[in-house]
């Protein structure tokens, strides 16, 4: 029999975990602290936001993929961008539902905001605190859907536009995008590009030439120290961009409260029951590190540009700040639950 109170005492004693959870709960604080004192300007999350977006969380996306390849995390990184672009058409469909009680922009803006969570700026970091390259391999693979999907269904639901040549530049001229399809491929392919021998310590090896962290390190090391950035720098943002939006008002808003469960633990939850599911019925199974990050993901809060497509386009732009508000209260504190509950789960050998 498992022992399940071992199992949290593993979880909970894990200098990994504490470290990670700690770091972004006060990082997050100090952030909210700095902007309540004025410290933090509003044009502070936006240069922080700019940074993120154009050199940390490229450099993040394609450092991860300088590792070597297996049979497994091949197979499982293939099945997470299956999963995802498979995901968020379920997702449209299930927030209609939830929602069908609201009317106009409301309904709009709720069906957006349940369908992208803050993936790049709340979860990619805790993912690669928690679980390193793999994981953010794992995540950046799955985000490709969500990038595809935000850009184009997100945008033309919010704004009634159509969807053009811009939008498709928006998708895939991203940096974030570039650096990932990139990184990809070089992982993928390794061992098809031409090779170059380089000096491991006493061992001579050939790898690709564009595994930069073996034949230009230097390189390889500038990138690493960038890509560190991104945690610090992505909470410290969520913390600033709390402190200007009034906690009382949300906390008042029903609406804001239903979305909140649903974005957090209805979604992340659907996601585990469906996986949990493949995996008994022998169907197919993720590992989990996948479904980590696949729950990890699912339980952000709402999506720093799907806030930003409310605010820009008049679609119930203070339900959309309101939910964006407690949705991130309710993941700073339910995503560590998320993560034990995954662990108790692959101890009891559910997944791998």
């Amino acid at each position: 029999m498992i022992d399940i109170g071992g199992v949290f005492s593993d979880i909970f004693s894990s200098t990994a975990f504490q470290g990670a959870i700690a770091s972004s709960i006060l990082i997050i604080l100090l952030g909210f602290y700095l902007g309540k004192i004025g410290i933090f300007q509003k044009a502070v999350s936006q240069a922080l936001s700019t940074v993120l977006l154009s050199a940390a969380l490229p450099a993040l996306a394609f450092t991860a993929f300088m590792t070597e390849i297996n049979k497994e995390s091949l197979t499982q990184g293939l099945s997470l961008l299956v999963w995802g672009f498979a995901m968020y058409v379920a997702l449209i469909f299930i927030a209609g539902i939830l929602y069908k009680k609201y009317d106009g922009d409301t309904k709009t803006a709720l069906i957006v905001c349940t369908t992208f969570g803050s993936t790049t700026f709340f979860g990619i970091p805790i993912i690669s605190a928690l679980y390193g390259s793999l994981g953010v391999i794992y995540a950046n693979v799955f985000n490709i859907a969500y990038r595809v999907f935000l850009y184009s269904f997100g945008l033309i639901k919010m704004s009634d536009i159509k969807f053009n040549r811009q939008n498709l530049k928006d998708i895939f001229l991203n940096p974030i995008i570039i650096a990932t399809f990139l990184g990809l491929f070089i992982w993928i392919f390794q061992h098809s590009l031409p090779q170059i021998s380089v000096k491991s310590g006493d061992t001579v090896m050939d790898v690709a030439f564009l595994r930069i962290d073996k034949t230009i390190p230097w390189l390889f090391s500038a990138m690493k120290r960038l890509a560190g950035l991104t945690s610090p720098l992505a909470w410290l943002a969520i913390g600033n961009t709390l402190s200007s939006i009034s906690f009382k008002e949300a906390a008042s808003s029903t609406v804001a409260w239903k979305y909140s469960i649903n974005k957090v633990i209805l979604v992340p939850f659907l996601n585990l029951f469906v996986l949990g599911l493949l995996t008994v019925t022998n169907i197919y199974t993720f590992s989990a590190t996948a479904v980590a990050v696949i729950i990890i993901m699912m339980a952000t809060p709402t999506a720093t540009v799907a806030a930003a497509y409310a605010i820009k386009y008049d679609r119930a732009p203070v339900v959309a700040s309101n939910c964006s508000l407690l949705s991130t209260i309710f993941s700073v504190f339910l995503i560590p639950i998320w993560v034990v509950v995954i662990e108790v789960i692959k101890a009891l050998g559910l997944f791998i």
